[in-house]
Parts: structure tokens; C-alpha cells; sequence
């Protein structure tokens, strides 16, 4: 009996020795596991947000407390380029086919047919995530200039005239929005060169369009900054969210800024066009 007795015990302990060995390794296999990570992807996605929506509000705090340096800033920057805008005529129209070629206007066109042609190609959602995006966000920044009422610049021999209030600006916050929808649909399609060029061409369409609304004299810098800003937490918000839903129905972890916000239906519809849409 003593000896069945030992024999258990040692059974147990080299069991017991192995146990913690396996476990070591069966948790480092889920923490190097895509799936397992999901936890961490979303808090990184949330405290992005975060990070990108301090600076707005730090803005629009001093906005409204009329902050001495910052109305300087705005001031400054405001008569400097509107100066050299009244002495060069032909700067001033090439400013003004910059704002209106990326205009909010043009950018819910753009965005629109995109949609149209995804719900076509059967990624519908897809096509509600990109008109959601654009909406929400455009809504959201009407409310905000509603809210702040914040004065245009008054300029001595205006080069351009807009309507309503000025923080934050619609231009800036459509531009980002339509920008990083659009690019959003795209990354499954290009190589990491395109994606790295496309990037740098975004970019430049928003900073452009930033800065068309100060040198025109119709945004301070603050209302510009605010729009780019503004606009680029709600593409990070709605893709977030985006990605939690393809979490929760079982698929792999994707990074949107590489892989876009659904790259299994952008696959399909560059490939076949797989019915995606019968695929779930």
C-alpha cells in the first residue's frame, strides 16, 4: 500500500512539475495569438482616441475663454496671410479651386458614390460604415460651430466671403473625414509603397485645405487645427467601431491604418466579387 502511496505522490509531483511549464507556454502562445489580443488592440484604439481628442478640447476650452495667446496666434497668422492674399490675385483663385475641389461638398460625392458601389459589389456594410462616418461626423461639427459660436475673421478688403460661425471649420473637418474614409477603403487594394504615398497624398489634401481657410481670411488657425483634429478622432471613433463588430463575429484583428476597416470584402470585390454579403 505504501508503495502505491509513493508511487501517486511521485505521479502528482512530476505532474505538478510539468503543469506550470505547459501553462508558461499555453499563455504565451494566447498572448502572442492575434485573437487574444483583441483586449489590447481596443484599449490602444480608445486611448488613441483619447490622445487625439485632448488637443480638441484643450482648443475649444481656450477658445472660449478667449485666451490671450492664442487669439494672438489666430490674429497674427490671420493679417499676415491675408496681406500677402491681397497683393497676389492669381494665389488667391488657386486657393479657391483648392477649397472648393475639396470641399465638403465634393467629399460626400465622393464618398456617396463609394458607397453606392460597395453596396453594388455587396459590403454593405462597408458602404453604412463609410456614410455613417462622413454624416455623423459632418452633423457633428454643424452642432459644434452651433454651440462655440465663435466669430469669423473681419479682414479690411476681404479676398472671400463664408457664411456662419467659425469653430470648428466644416472645410477642415470634411476634407480629414473624407480623406480618411477614402483611404480607409483603399488599403486593402495597395502595396506598402502606395499606402505610404497615399498617406503622404492625404495628408497634403487636408493641410492644404487648412490652410486655404486662413489665407482666404474665413478660419483662424485655432479653427482649422480644431477641424483636423475633430474630424480625425471620429474616422479613429467609427473604425474602433468597426473593428469591434468584426471582433465579435469571430474574425482576425486587422490594422485599419494598413489593412482597412473590412479587408476580407475589399478582397473579394478587387478579386471575384464574392457575394460577401452571403457570407455570414
Amino acid at each position: 500500500m505504501s508503495i502505491f502511496t509513493t508511487g501517486r505522490r511521485l505521479g502528482h509531483a512530476i505532474a505538478d512539475q510539468a503543469r506550470p511549464k505547459g501553462r508558461r507556454h499555453g499563455w504565451a502562445r494566447r498572448r502572442m495569438d492575434k485573437d487574444a489580443r483583441l483586449g489590447l488592440r481596443l484599449s490602444l484604439a480608445s486611448g488613441a482616441l483619447f490622445l487625439v481628442l485632448v488637443p480638441f478640447t484643450l482648443l475649444l476650452v481656450l477658445v472660449k475663454t478667449s485666451f490671450g495667446p492664442l487669439n494672438r496666434l489666430d490674429e497674427g497668422a490671420a493679417n499676415s496671410l491675408h496681406a500677402y492674399a491681397v497683393d497676389h490675385p492669381a494665389w488667391v483663385s488657386f486657393l479657391r479651386l483648392w477649397t472648393d475641389v475639396f470641399g465638403p461638398g465634393p467629399w460626400r460625392i465622393v464618398v456617396g458614390a463609394a458607397a453606392v458601389w460597395l453596396v453594388y459589389k455587396r459590403a454593405p456594410r462597408l458602404a453604412a460604415w463609410a456614410v455613417t462616418t462622413i454624416t455623423v461626423g459632418g452633423l457633428l461639427g454643424l452642432a459644434l460651430k452651433v454651440v462655440v459660436a465663435r466669430a469669423r475673421p473681419h479682414l479690411p478688403n476681404p479676398v472671400d466671403l463664408a457664411p456662419g460661425s467659425s469653430f470648428p471649420s466644416g472645410h477642415a473637418v470634411n476634407a480629414t473625414l473624407g480623406v480618411g474614409i477614402v483611404l480607409l477603403l483603399v488599403m486593402p487594394l495597395l502595396s506598402h509603397r502606395q499606402r505610404v504615398a497615399a498617406w503622404i497624398t492625404g495628408a497634403i489634401i487636408v493641410l492644404g485645405v487648412a490652410y486655404t481657410r486662413v489665407a482666404l481670411g474665413v478660419h483662424w488657425v485655432s479653427d482649422v487645427v480644431a477641424g483636423v483634429v475633430f474630424g480625425a478622432a471620429v474616422v479613429a471613433a467609427t473604425a474602433a467601431a468597426f473593428e469591434t463588430w468584426r471582433r465579435d463575429i469571430g474574425r482576425r484583428p486587422a490594422e485599419p491604418h494598413r489593412e482597412g476597416v473590412e479587408p476580407e470584402a475589399m478582397q473579394d470585390i478587387s478579386t471575384k466579387g464574392t457575394a460577401h454579403g452571403h457570407r455570414h
